[in-house]
């Protein structure tokens, strides 16, 4: 009895130790990246991206994982249909050049048992930056609607303009973007 027993405690200390990596796919209705910048000093300016997709895998028991995103540049929404084609030219996204945007993690990093930290790139404009997440929220549970796992997400990092060829009228308007990613994925 005692044999079965170990064997038991050794066949569940085996699994949780090759636990595989689980994939989820990023819902994009409920995944808008936004950017915020200062605006002559007046006031912090928000606006998003309405399309977003990509896969974010996840080995909780290993502590590892991987985050692929694409935002499609043309789905800017700054609120005013005017603004967005002006935000879509070529001194800011350049969205007939470059239609979308990419993130692209090398590491994630734990702090127990959620993701703290993302490293990564991002590609902007053709222009590719290392790029750290700070995640400030998550959590995985079943959907209640869905009946699917689902992960969420929120997570945020700073750039600047200038490092993307973006920096027409700073320093009026401000060089510093923060970037926000809410992001909600489901197993498929």
């Amino acid at each position: 009895m005692k044999k079965i027993i170990a064997l038991a405690i050794a066949a569940g200390i085996s699994s949780a130790a090759f636990a595989a990596p689980e994939t989820y796919t990023i819902e994009s209705t409920h995944t808008l990246p936004r950017f915020e910048y200062n605006h002559l000093g007046y006031s912090v300016q928000l606006s998003r991206f309405d399309k977003t997709t990509g896969t974010i895998t996840l080995d909780r028991a290993a502590k590892t994982g991987s985050v692929d995103v694409t935002i499609d540049t043309t789905s800017v929404n700054t609120g005013y249909p005017l603004f967005n084609q002006h935000i879509q030219g070529e001194d800011f996204l350049a969205t007939a050049q470059f239609p979308t945007a990419t993130y692209k993690s090398t590491a994630v990093n734990f702090k127990g048992d959620a993701p703290a930290t993302i490293e990564g790139n991002l590609t902007l404009k053709g222009i590719t930056k290392p790029v750290t997440l700070t995640v400030v929220s998550f959590h995985c549970m079943p959907h209640p609607m869905l009946k699917k796992d689902a992960c969420g997400a929120t997570a945020t990092a700073k750039v600047k303009r200038t490092d993307f060829n973006m920096g027409k009228n700073t320093p009026y308007v401000g060089d510093e973007l923060t970037i926000t990613l809410p992001v909600e994925a489901y197993k498929p």
